[in-house]
This record gives C-alpha cells, structure tokens and sequence, in this order.
C-alpha cells in the first residue's frame, strides 16, 4: 500500500524550553546523577535459558540477568531482571535478537514473550529472537511492594482545600517510606537511566554487539535514552506510541495529555454522528455521557463489572472511556454509554477512587512535575478542565497528585543523540495517551536520526495497523529499509 505525504502534519510540534537533566537532578532532589558511561556494563555471564513454567504457553524460554541495584556503584547489591525470549520461528532467515521495551511504568516485558506473542508480526516472529524483560520494580524484577491497607487510604485526586493538598503530601510520604521498606533498596532505584544501563547488560548477555529494539509507550523512553546514552550500539530502533520525555513542566505535560484525550472523546462523537450501528447513532452523545458523569459525581451511576457498587466519575473516564479509546473501540464504548444512562439510578452514595499501581514511584522517579501549593494544583486542574472539558480527573492529574513531593532522579531533558543510526517513530494521529505532537517533538529532538511515520487513525498503537504500517516496520527492522521522510499509513477499519 503506497504511502502518503503529510509534510503538513510533521509541522505540529510541542515547544518550549525543557530542563538540562544534570542541572535540574542536583538543584531538585539533592541527589547525583550516575556517571555517563559509554561502554558495555559488566553483568555476569551468559543467561542460562530454561522454558518457562506456563505450561498453557508453551516455546517461550526463560532466565534471570543479575544488575546492579544502582549502576553508580556496579559493585553493590544486585538485583536479578526476569527476562523471556521465543526464538525466530524460522532460524535459517534469523537476523538477531530484538528487545521489546514495555510500557506502562508497570508492564511485564515477560508476559509479553510467553502469553501475548501475537503483538509482534509474523514477519517480526520469524526473523527474530523477541527477548524482552521484567523492568527493575515490576512483575518478577523485586517489585515495587506496598501496603494494600495503605493504598487504600490514598486521598482522591480531586483537592478542594490546601488542607486536602496538605494531607495528599503526607499521606505520600508515609507511602513511599512504607514501599520503602518493603521493597528494598531498589525503590531509590527505579528510574529509566538505571533501566537504560539494564538493557544494555541484557544486550552483551543475549550476545548482540548492537541492539535491535522496540519500545512502546513509556518503553518509548527507555528506548529514546539508550539511543542518547549507547548512540553507536543501536542497530534499529522503533519507537511506538512515544513519550516525550522534553515536555519541560507540570503545566506543559497536564495540558497536553488532556488535549490528546480530547482528541479521541471528539472522534468518537464524530464516528457515533457518522455510524448507524452505533448505540447513540442520532443523540446527543456528549449530553448523554455530561448526564453519566454528573450521575457518577453524585455515587448515583452503578459499575456495570460491579452491581451494586458505584462508579466513580474518575473510574468513568480512566476506566470506562479511556480504555476504549486505547483499543479504538468505539462501538464498545458506544455501547457500555447506553447500557449505563439506561440504568436505574443508585441512591447516592460516596464513591473512592482505586489505589495507583505500585509502579506509580517508576514515573515519579523520571517526571519532575512539582506543585507549589493548592492554588497552583486548582489552576492546573482547571487548564485540564477547560482543555478536555469531557474527560475531567484524567489519570495524568492522579499521577501527578501522587508523585507531590517525590525526589526525582531523572527529571525531563531535550533528547541529545548524536551518532545514532536512523530510528523509526511511529504514532497514531488520533492516540489518547501519547498525542501525535509528542512524536513530532521526539522525531525533531532526534535531528536527521529521527523518522517519522504516521498512522492515520485512532488507538495507542500503531505499528501493526494494517498492511502499510506493518510492511512498512517489518522492512525497516529486517532490512534496516527506512522509509522517507513524511510517510504515512491510512487509517484502518477496527
């Protein structure tokens, strides 16, 4: 399928001045950054493959890679990294290795490789050994432990007084130093720079002298700071659905999450206008889902996974809209909106918000997005509210609530990676999570490095949207094959 220019689309771009990583970690936290270090980490030995106990899976093979707890001090305490490949499934057209960054924070790079195998292309499966891993913190990598009894008292993101900002950093506290003490000494060590060091080792233990590598979404930045880090050990490197790690301030990365999400809630009443088999065809869809999430604000509109229970207005967005427009779904949110407004209304009653995933101190641990005070928090809240006027209390606001007074090791910087070959920045136009500028910044950071391809449609994901996007990557990993500047893939039906 032929590609199309969109030079006009490659002109949209996040600016603005980001924070020099050095000077921001020693002036913000107090804290030194480890040494740059250019060449290949020491870890020990070669792994030792054994097949993974899943049976219900099987062919995917297992092992462990022992890294320092802290890369600035190699020869402290160690952690060991669960790691999980599946060879190419045609080993005589077998070009390498090809590490898979998962996102998140908090997604298992494991349960990937043995369960979710069918992420990756056929093309990709059999030319390739997909390795990827548990990142330090997460799945079967000393993850990050806390108390259930104390996650469950997080206060809810929605402030209304100094007093509730107040308790909110309190409250932070006592967690992180009960997670602390639970998770050992890697807690202080939970961010991307340490994890960029990790992937490394993992690259000299899997025996590549240079890394073929896929990221997506917050993999994207594990992927971005190897490139910056370890610029002439990268052979390939696609970055999928990418963060922007140069988004310089709080105000900066609410605001353009809450314009990306928007963009998706605006697509999905433009398809519902549009389609007749959807289940609001002919309403007024933003009046029926403003009706659903005062409903919910009043603890009036039951969880449809949990009768009985109320749905929180927060749960609504993050857990009901959001998580359709990840997979683009919007028949299925069509739906589950007209399955909800037809419903008997509860009586009202408070509702909670759930407990953040423990890998919530991974992101704390790589964004610098501090809060002076309440007056500060209610403005932000109120520039989210006015740019995504349909989805209020988005998950990036939660995020940044619980990271108030968190040290941060690796705080944003403007990407500086000089010598590295080509890389392939792939993002849908219409992503809810990492908005289509945050490419183009990304591929613009990257200077002539940078390639950008455009899907055309909707979703968080894109490199295995159709024919186009497929071949398009495919090629460029086998055959290092890089496509021109400014091409695109049509949106496919989902």
């Amino acid at each position: 399928m032929p590609f199309r220019r969109r030079s006009a689309l490659r002109r949209v771009a996040a600016r603005g001045t980001a924070l020099a990583a050095g000077a921001a970690m020693a002036v913000v936290t107090g804290l030194a950054a480890a040494p740059p270090v250019h060449a290949a980490p020491s870890a020990t030995g070669g792994l030792r493959w054994a097949p993974c106990d899943d049976p219900a899976e099987p062919g995917a093979e297992c092992a462990t890679l022992s890294v320092p707890v802290d890369w600035g001090r190699p020869d402290g305490p160690r952690l060991d990294l669960a790691v999980a490949r599946r060879k190419a499934t045609d080993p005589g057209a077998r070009v390498g290795s090809m590490v898979f960054g998962p996102g998140g924070p908090g997604d298992s790079g494991v349960d990937m490789v043995v369960r979710r195998i069918s992420r990756f292309s056929p093309e990709v499966r059999r030319r390739f050994d997909i390795v990827s891993f548990d990142p330090r913190g997460v799945g079967a990598s000393n993850p990050v432990t806390c108390s259930d009894d104390l996650l469950a008292e997080r206060p809810s993101p929605e402030l209304k007084s100094q007093a509730d900002f107040d308790a909110t950093m309190a409250y932070n506290r006592r967690l992180r130093a009960d997670c602390r003490a639970r998770t050992g000494p890697v807690f202080d060590h939970l961010d991307t720079a340490q994890t960029v060091r990790d992937l490394d080792a993992l690259r000299v233990a899997i025996g590549e002298r240079k890394l073929t590598f896929h990221g997506s979404s917050y993999g994207t930045l594990l992927g971005a700071q190897y490139a910056e880090t370890y610029p002439r050990h990268v052979r390939a490197m696609v970055l999928e659905s990418v963060m922007d790690h140069g988004v310089p301030t709080t105000r900066d990365f609410l605001q353009s999450e809450a314009a990306t999400a928007e963009d998706s809630f605006q697509e999905f009443v433009k398809w519902c206008d549009g389609a007749a088999d959807c289940a609001l065809h002919g309403r007024d869809v933003r009046a029926v889902w403003q009706g659903l999430l005062a409903r919910a604000g009043r603890g009036e509109l039951e969880d449809p996974a949990k009768p009985g229970t109320p749905l929180s207005s927060s749960d609504l967005v993050n857990k009901t809209a959001f998580r359709k427009f990840y997979d683009a779904d919007y028949a299925g949110l069509a739906t589950a909106i007209a399955g909800m407004d037809a419903s008997r209304p509860l009586p009202a009653s408070p509702t909670s918000t759930a407990p953040l995933h423990p890998a919530t101190p991974v992101f704390c641990s790589d964004w610098h997005l501090p809060v002076r005070d309440y007056e500060e928090y209610a403005s932000l809240v109120a520039v989210m509210n006015r740019t995504a006027p349909d989805l209020p209390y988005l998950l990036p606001v939660h995020m940044t609530a619980a990271c108030l007074g968190a040290p941060t090791a690796n705080p944003q910087h403007r990407l500086d990676a000089h010598g590295v070959p080509p890389i392939l920045v792939s993002n849908a136009l219409h992503d809810p999570a990492t908005g289509y500028p945050w490419a183009v910044s990304v591929a613009r950071q990257l200077g002539r490095s940078g390639v950008l391809l455009t899907y055309e449609g909707q979703g968080h994901g894109s490199v295995t949207s159709g024919p186009c996007m497929e071949d398009t990557v495919d090629r460029y990993l086998t055959d290092l094959a890089v496509p021109p500047r400014g091409s695109s893939c049509p949106a496919v039906p989902s």
